[in-house]
């Protein structure tokens, strides 16, 4: 497709505007002005709208076709979420608007509205109380490693080191190394894909901080053992921090403080459902147990005995701010209203409804694709390409040819521990069609590789950009137009 210059015609005008009757400028030093007219493309308004009409049909979505992103939870977004995070008292409401005001208050429903959400995320994840500021996943984590590190200062521990499975997000090490922590990796059970419990007790003690867990875990897996993994590390006054990026799968089953998890974050952009791609926007609100709540960043929600709401700053030993305001405002709304249209029999339901699929989708490929643990997953699950690259087929070649099929690509190459990966999450918003659909685009690319797998290498033929050196694209990006 042709960029809009190259489709520029001279002479032509969208728009024609009467002659200049203001005197022109005076006074502008010379170097400033131009010598030659700016080089602006000349299209008519029916060429701009067209144009990019057709860039935007490009663009692939949850609204345009299956989305398997694997550890992403990149679900459909209910239209009603949208609208009410459209209504004008929450869309037009300024963020410098005082809350109490003498003769009226502002900003009251939307504190209120953030005040219930922390007590139903509580009440979702176990938790005694959340704040909702940090604006990402990413950012929750390193929230929540920077309350840790309060503890530990509070209490005179010269803890520094955090252990984090090898499995795990990669944003997990980033959080604790600016935290100012040194990280260990804990191996995973070859068998189980679990935590190696007994690794994990050779590598404890009085110098470990925290031990990061995310479960169900990147290969899709729940950690039966997670009492005893947090039992474990309290015993050394570690704390547990829990990667809620997968809490997709858990609602309604499982509550991360019931099993004495010190911390947490709830990427609420996926699990409620956010439109996130392209990355962003989210959201990443904090949980954590009574011990850590006077860590929490100012400022905290309260509810008064006459039923207004008030924003405390007195909380001498927060962590400060982590973001201006109350946080990603809109993201929050359309959490608040996902979770109320669909109660707690509701949140149940996806999540059944979303390990169901995923184990649909695991036990209808296994036979054609290697699958690591073979084991009932949760909400992912994590083959791996190894038995196509045998023929020199990898799984960038598979992802690239679903691309043709119509289909985004599951995440490839991740998690790490896995060669050939290929993490495939449907979620719950996906119909059965849909999975026959993706499950026998697979089979079919199967069958192609033992059949033609030197037709791989030019995939996609069909997309836009089908197959550039994606080193050299990053490494010698070219993002000016040289006319």
């Amino acid at each position: 497709m042709s960029i809009i210059f190259e489709k520029s015609v001279t002479g032509r005008r969208g728009v024609s505007l009467p002659a200049c009757d203001v005197p022109p400028a005076s006074g502008i030093p010379g170097p400033c002005l131009r010598e030659e007219a700016a080089e602006l493309c000349e299209l008519s308004e029916l060429d701009v709208v067209r144009h990019f009409t057709a860039l935007s049909r490009l663009n692939f979505g949850i609204d345009t076709g299956f989305y398997p992103l694997g550890s992403c939870t990149m679900k459909f977004n209910p239209r009603v979420s949208e609208r009410i995070a459209g209504l004008e008292g929450f869309a037009q409401l300024h963020p410098f608007l005082p809350q109490l005001r003498s003769g009226g208050m502002l900003a009251q429903g939307a504190l209120q509205l953030l005040y219930e959400l922390e007590r139903v995320l509580c009440e979702i994840a176990g938790m005694k109380a959340f704040t909702l500021q940090p604006l990402a996943g990413a950012h929750g984590e390193l929230t929540g490693m920077m309350l840790i590190a309060a503890y530990h200062r509070a209490k005179g521990n010269r803890k520094h080191v955090v252990l984090i499975p090898d499995e795990a997000h990669g944003t997990n090490p980033s959080s604790a190394g600016i935290t100012g922590y040194t990280t260990q990796a804990v191996p995973t059970d070859p068998v189980s894909g679990m935590l190696d419990l007994v690794a994990l007790e050779s590598m404890l003690n009085d110098d470990t901080a925290a031990i990061m867990l995310t479960n169900p875990n990147t290969l899709g897996i729940f950690n039966s053992e997670i009492e005893r993994v947090v039992e474990m590390a309290h015993r050394y006054d570690a704390q547990v921090y829990y990667d809620g990026a997968n809490l997709n799968a858990i609602m309604g089953k499982f509550r991360p403080g019931d099993a004495g998890i010190d911390v947490m974050h709830i990427n609420v952009h996926k699990t409620f459902a956010t439109p996130h791609g392209g990355g962003g926007p989210g959201a990443g609100p904090v949980g954590v147990r009574e011990h850590l709540v006077p860590f929490l960043p100012i400022s905290r929600i309260q509810k008064r005995q006459d039923n207004t709401y008030v924003l405390d700053y007195d909380q001498p030993q927060s962590i400060g701010y982590v973001a201006p305001f109350y946080g990603n405002f809109s993201i929050l709304v359309r959490a608040y209203a996902y979770i109320l249209l669909n109660g707690g029999r509701g949140l149940i339901d996806v999540s059944e409804n979303a390990v169901l699929n995923a184990n649909y989708v695991m036990h209808a490929l296994k036979g054609r694709y290697e699958l690591p643990y073979d084991r009932p997953c949760m909400h992912e699950c994590v083959f791996s390409a190894s038995r196509q690259a045998e023929y020199g087929v990898h799984a960038t070649d598979i992802a690239k040819a679903l691309i043709d099929r119509g289909y985004h690509p599951p995440t490839v190459y991740f998690p790490l521990i896995v060669k050939e990966a290929m993490m495939v999450e449907p979620t719950e918003t996906e119909s059965k069609e849909t999975l026959d659909g993706f499950i026998a685009a697979m089979l079919e690319i199967a069958d192609e590789v033992e059949q033609a797998p030197e037709s791989f290498a030019d995939r996609p033929r069909l997309a836009p950009v089908c197959r550039p050196d994606e080193v050299q694209a990053a490494r010698a990006m070219d993002v000016c137009f040289n006319g």
